[in-house]
């Protein structure tokens, strides 16, 4: 099963619009070759700021594919 975004609700609000817990930029909107940049880094460790750990422990447990179909979703919001 392809993951969905609802993972990432709790921290980027339901659309993206909210700055994970006060630290990240809001990803609402972002182009899909900016999320899939931005996973990848977080997953093999060169992206990141303050949320760079958390988001590695996500990022890990998704597949090319799943980043994929984030991407495309955020693109949407």
């Amino acid at each position: 099963m392809a993951a969905n975004y609802a993972a990432c609700a709790g921290c980027h609000g339901q659309k993206g619009e909210k700055k994970a817990l006060g630290k990240s930029a809001a990803i609402q909107g972002w182009a899909v070759e900016k999320t899939v940049a931005a996973m990848k880094g977080y997953k093999d460790g060169t992206y990141g700021g303050p949320m760079k750990g958390v988001m590695k422990g996500q990022a890990t447990r998704l597949s090319d594919a799943d980043i994929q179909a984030l991407a495309e979703q955020i693109s949407k919001f």
